[in-house]
């Protein structure tokens, strides 16, 4: 690429519009313009210079603000559309996913399982679209401030006569009009009055202050880029659970999110009520009708497998923790909250059944069913045995008008029973639930009589661990530090300048015009040099009209 030659010897990049030592303009359209593009202080970005290969063109599409913002407005309506139902980690636990959102939200509800909304924040094409809002925000950045940081940096004290003329606040005054000696002193004991850091070069001067405030957009792109990185973090495994988790009484279950490194065994589970007898609450009690719960509590233990060398081996469980789990107050172990959010009293375990002959009302043993892990086969007396050829724990009869289930909790269990007898050795068929024997292939000589039920209370815990927060805050504090450096701060400069038998005065800021001149104006103050005249065309354009 080659480099362009300015008159003062400087070798600026092709693409470089004002030349980053003396300040004159080096293309045609700028030396024309009435005042000068400052933006970036008119360097060469690497998007505008090299455009050949594909890298050029990847580097240039990112670099685009509007495609970044195109991303931005397509990464909100996403995030909306997930927001029209709620997602499935936040539909009951017990619900079948596919089931639940066609029976609460019918057709819309099924399209929005069909196409994938329910999980949507964890899809791979939301995670490509925070990932392109990173990339485009890394690679605008890179392109912006690089050159703008090199040229603020190694910026000249004496400039091109051209790069004074065309700034936005210019004024000339002639040396006769003025002390000289006096007058830079004077200028030099205002400037340092308004905090302005002064350099000077052969009689020349350069005032600057906050030029940090130009770093603040950019400052605001690294808080975002790591509170997304947080955001992504949020999908790699161990980095963030929030799950809820069944545990029965008197049984373990095993804690989601730790690779099958942690169980929860619940010793007891117990729901207290207010007493309905005490006057302190007996009004609020009697309006509400049925008992109030006052706290509901796990007494839970928390177990850690052992690790072992040998693999296949079954691991030994140890107690790691032991707790009173109620609401608010949860379990933590090493980074992992286990809270107490809700319950289920009184749930079906396990099922009775005994073979009866529908004529003699004789039975033929007992088989108890197991409502989490049936088995395929049972056994009975005499030869007499029951396959179970298919169990619904929540039936119900779907579209196709076959038998179905909502969920794998048994809320309304039905199995069918293949029945195998000496009187019937090719087996009879039959459909069963509580109370409830069906024979949906003919008449059958016996039937499955329900016997007893075994209920357990069910505690119900959510599980969370999140290691991405310290991205979050960190990410969130250093964009808040970004807006507050460049909205409570503004970058002014202003150029105190001897041509030939004039004083050139001139002033630059990225915003707040207005307070850049009155500092011009506070500065003039006693020194002889004329105030400063607004060029931009706006101003000209209402002069012209006051004036005619």
């Amino acid at each position: 690429m080659s480099n362009v030659q300015c008159e003062c010897g400087q070798a600026n990049s092709e693409g470089t519009l004002i030349c980053q030592n003396c300040g004159k303009p080096l293309e045609k359209t700028e030396a024309e313009a009435p005042l000068l593009n400052m933006r970036y202080e008119g360097a060469a970005r690497r998007s505008k210079t090299y455009t050949s290969t594909i890298i050029d063109k990847i580097w240039m599409f990112f670099s685009s603000v509007k495609v970044g913002i195109w991303i931005l407005v397509i990464l909100l309506f996403a995030s909306a559309l997930g927001s029209v139902f709620p997602q499935e980690v936040f539909i009951p636990a017990d619900q079948n996913a596919s089931i639940y959102y066609k029976e609460e939200y019918g057709f819309l509800g099924q399209l929005y399982y069909d196409v994938g909304f329910h999980n949507l924040y964890g899809s791979w094409w939301y995670m490509l679209l925070l990932a392109s809002l990173g990339v485009s925000l890394i690679i605008a950045s890179l392109d912006r401030v690089v050159p703008l940081y090199k040229s603020l940096s190694k910026q000249r004290i004496t400039r091109h006569p051209m790069f004074l003329k065309k700034q936005r606040l210019f004024s000339k005054t002639q040396v006769s009009n003025v002390n000289q000696e006096q007058m830079l002193n004077q200028v030099k004991a205002n400037l340092s009055k308004k905090h302005y850091k002064v350099r000077e070069e052969n009689g020349n001067l350069l005032a600057e202050k906050n030029r940090f405030a130009r770093w603040g957009p950019y400052v605001n792109h690294v808080g975002i880029i790591i509170f997304l990185i947080g955001c992504m973090l949020r999908y790699f495994p161990g980095m963030y659970v929030d799950e809820s988790m069944w545990v029965r009484e008197g049984e373990e279950a095993r804690v989601p999110g730790t690779d099958s490194t942690l169980f929860v065994h619940n010793e007891r589970f117990f729901v207290e009520y207010y007493d309905d007898s005490d006057p302190t609450f007996q009004e609020a009690l009697e309006r509400n009708g049925d008992p109030v719960v006052k706290t509901f509590q796990t007494d839970a233990v928390l177990l850690a497998t052992e690790e072992s060398g040998v693999i296949g081996e079954t691991r030994e469980k140890k107690e790691v923790a032991r707790q009173e789990i109620r609401v608010n107050e949860p379990l933590k172990y090493e980074g992992l909250s286990l809270y107490q959010t809700q319950y289920k009293l009184n749930e079906l375990n396990e099922l009775s059944f005994t073979l009866e002959n529908k004529e003699t009302g004789e039975t033929y043993g007992r088989m108890d069913i197991d409502l989490f892990d049936p088995e395929e086969m049972y056994e009975l007396e005499e030869g007499y045995k029951v396959e179970v050829l298919g169990y619904f724990p929540d039936y119900f009869m779907n579209d196709q008008n076959q038998p179905s289930t909502r969920s794998r909790v048994p809320d309304n269990p039905y199995f069918f029973f293949k029945m195998y007898t000496p009187e019937t050795p090719e087996g009879e068929v039959s459909f069963v639930g509580i109370q409830d024997n069906r024979e949906p292939l003919g008449e059958t000589e016996y039937k499955m009589t329900f016997v007893d039920v075994v209920m357990k209370n069910v505690s119900i815990l959510t599980v969370r661990k999140d290691y991405t927060i310290p991205f979050l805050i960190v990410g969130g504090a250093i964009f808040m530090i970004g807006l507050v450096q460049g909205a409570y701060w503004t970058h002014r400069r202003i150029w105190l300048q001897k041509v030939d038998n004039e004083w050139w005065i001139a002033g630059h800021t990225n915003k707040s015009w207005l307070a850049l001149q009155r500092d011009i104006e506070f500065v003039a103050e006693g020194t002889g040099l004329n105030e400063t005249v607004d060029q931009s065309e706006d101003k000209q354009k209402k002069k012209q009209a006051q004036e005619g």
